[in-house]
This record gives C-alpha cells, structure tokens and sequence, in this order.
C-alpha cells in the first residue's frame, strides 16, 4: 500500500454503517460534512441520494449502506457526509457518501491489514481491501478507489 510514512504507518478513517465498522485510507477522505439538505435526482440509482453544493460544485452524494447493499435508515445528530476523493480511468471525481457515523482516525502498520476472506454475497470482495482486527472488533478496509464501477462513475458524472 502506498502513502505509508516513514514508520511504515497508514492512517485510517473508520466510520460505521450499522453494525459494522469500515476504515478508508485518509488519502480518500476530502473533507467530513455534517448531514444537510440533499437534491433529488430523479431516475437516478436507488444508493444515489441526490445532490449538494459544495463551495460552489455541485457534489453527488450516495447513501453508504444502499452502496453496500445494507437496508437504508433513518438518519440521526450522529450521521455525516464524507466528501471522498475516488480515482478511476487516470481521472479523479469527488463524492459525497452517507455513513451512521464518523469514528476515529487510526494509524495502523500496513502489514496489519490482512487478506478479506471470502465474504459471499453480502459485500463485493472487490471493493475490500482487507481486514484489520483491533480489540475484539473487525474492521473492513475499503479501497475506496474500487467502491465504484466506471459505468457508475460515469453515470456519477452525468448528475453532474
């Protein structure tokens, strides 16, 4: 994994969609909004919530548990917005993506994220780069990099 520093440290958000705890590398993560009033895009996929501005860009913004394939909820004081950096086809595009909650920021050595095993049907493996088990809790490492297909990265595009 790149970007380690010299200690051969990552640092890690870990949010919570949930049950489950998620970490993506900081490198992804642009900036933490708090929830706020989200445009609808009509006919647009069920995980993408709508729009917002953001400085003066209009931001996609997606629902984190519909994306992976988790029930939808009601939002609380606790949910957020994390504007993520994702990088595909030599280009990079920012979204918004909802999550329960922002937990911590962790430095951990890469070496201690280990292979995913296989996790059937209930989150594509793809998109996970790994596990981490800290206390007696998993964490699921996302290669926020892969979360999105280049078909729905361009139908990202579009919205905006």
């Amino acid at each position: 994994m790149s970007d380690t520093n010299e200690n051969g440290m990552s640092h890690y958000l870990t949010f919570q969609l949930g049950n489950e705890v998620f970490a993506a590398h900081v490198k992804s993560i642009l900036k933490i909004l708090e929830m706020q009033k989200i445009t609808e895009v009509p006919r647009s996929p069920a995980y993408m919530k709508g729009l917002i501005n953001l400085r003066g860009n209009v931001l996609p913004v997606i629902d984190a548990r519909l994306k992976f394939g988790m029930a939808a909820t009601g939002y609380t004081e606790k949910t957020c917005i994390l504007v993520l950096n994702i990088a595909i086809d030599q280009e990079t595009i920012e979204v918004g993506a909802i999550v329960d909650a922002v937990m911590d920021v962790m430095e951990f050595p890469d070496n201690a994220i280990k292979p995913s095993p296989s996790l059937g049907s209930k989150y594509k493996s793809d998109f996970i780069e790994g596990v981490m088990k800290v206390d007696e809790r998993f964490i699921m490492v996302l290669n926020m990099d892969s979360v999105f297909s280049t078909e729905e990265i361009i139908d990202l595009k579009e919205v905006i």
